[in-house]
């Protein structure tokens, strides 16, 4: 029987094969059609190997399911949870133009990790997700969420839940980034030896036995904190601010949602001064080892790691303050920088203003302006009330 050029006769009907392309298989040795898909498949293999580093630099965030968002290869910083969170009254899609600029560097700096801003319509289901029965199971950490109606403390205790909860980077929305995430990192340690990045705000010993500002004087800058998650001194935080809330409440006679704050209450409950100090407690949990002090940290002149705990030098965190030796933002070692524009939770708790020299703040820590401001007071609490009187007047 005689076939048609091209036509096989174990091919189905229609299936042509053109008769040059037939005759250029007939012609190949019968070993190398044997193994011709070997030879393919080994081709494509050795393709996607030599290629593995462009394959890698195809943004991590499509992978929408991945719990995690890991860096390139490589950088420092890429055993820590690669997300960056911040805390505001609305989601990015309200910003106003000066959030929208200051919190958009932060993806800039950092375009392969996971942004997420926890708004007020959003922060309580996040608290049930990952403190009700289907997460850490504490059901007094969520009712107590609830029952906290102070803007400023909600926003200092929700910072330490969310970094306890999945770690990564917290700024506040006010907080420009001037470097990447892996500028954080220094060269000197090993990042597997600490699980908490801070830097210094305050570094003022100077003033540690001053009634008011002693307090205040040495302390931990929180508006930015970079941890790993379910971290000890996180959940230190949250129990320490809700037994101190609830110890306010009953001093107050109220329920811990009608508790009033003043400015330092603030700062020592849950602000910086609460948070240097569940710091101090978390590096001194071992008490064999040497007591750490402030004293560790006072005109640090380059970052150490002090018991699983990295401390920046104050230009890291808090360059530009005018105070604590804090440089400028144009150092190298400058990773961010503050503008306070949401920073107007004092004018809800005021700080102490004496009524004829006003708060000793204005001094901004300079030495001879405090001095000042104290002998001032003291001549002040000499004079009759009359005299009194008229200079609070003639201050009106």
């Amino acid at each position: 029987m005689n076939w048609r050029a091209g036509k096989r006769p174990d091919s189905p009907p229609g299936s042509v094969r053109p008769a040059a392309e037939s005759s250029k298989l007939r012609i190949l040795p019968r070993r190398v059609k044997r193994f011709l898909p070997v030879y393919i498949v080994s081709a494509f293999v050795l393709l996607v190997f030599l290629n593995a580093d462009l394959l890698s630099l195809v943004p991590p965030s499509i992978a929408l399911d991945r719990q995690e968002v890991l860096p390139r290869k490589g950088l420092p910083g890429s055993t820590f949870p690669q997300k960056i969170w911040q805390i505001w009254r609305v989601d990015p899609l309200a910003f106003e133009q000066t959030e929208f600029e200051t919190a958009n560097t932060w993806l800039e700096q950092n375009p392969s990790m996971r942004y997420e801003v926890i708004t007020d319509r959003s922060d309580v289901a996040f608290v049930e997700q990952h403190y009700g029965p289907g997460g850490f199971n504490r059901p007094d950490i969520v009712e107590f969420y609830h029952n906290v109606t102070i803007p400023i403390v909600k926003a200092d205790l929700l910072r330490y839940m969310v970094l306890y909860a999945e770690g990564g980077i917290y700024a506040d929305i006010d907080v420009e980034a001037l470097k990447p995430f892996h500028r954080f990192i220094p060269d000197s340690h090993d990042e597997r030896e600490y699980d908490v990045v801070v830097g210094i705000e305050v570094d003022e010993p100077r003033f540690r036995d001053h009634p008011i500002l002693g307090q205040k004087s040495q302390s931990f800058c929180q508006w930015t904190i970079v941890s790993r998650p379910q971290h000890s001194v996180m959940m230190r935080l949250i129990e320490n601010i809700m037994k101190w809330l609830k110890r306010i409440a009953s001093q107050q006679k109220v329920p811990v949602s009608d508790v009033d704050l003043n400015f330092d209450e603030v700062i020592t409950g849950t602000g910086p001064s609460a948070f240097t100090t569940a710091l101090l407690e978390e590096m001194n949990k071992n008490e064999r080892a040497p007591k750490v002090t402030w004293d560790m940290f006072h005109n640090m002149a380059e970052s150490k790691v002090v018991n699983r705990v990295l401390v920046l030098t104050v230009e890291a965190f808090c360059a530009g303050q005018g105070h604590s030796d804090s440089g400028n933002h144009e150092a190298r070692s400058a990773l961010v920088k503050h503008h306070y524009h949401a920073s107007n939770w004092p004018n809800r708790h005021p700080r102490y203003s004496h009524p004829v020299y006003g708060p000793v703040e204005v001094c901004n820590w300079d030495e001879d302006c405090v001095r000042q401001w104290d002998q001032d007071v003291a001549d002040y609490e000499k004079l009759p009330d009359e005299e009194k009187k008229a200079w609070e007047e003639g201050r009106s």
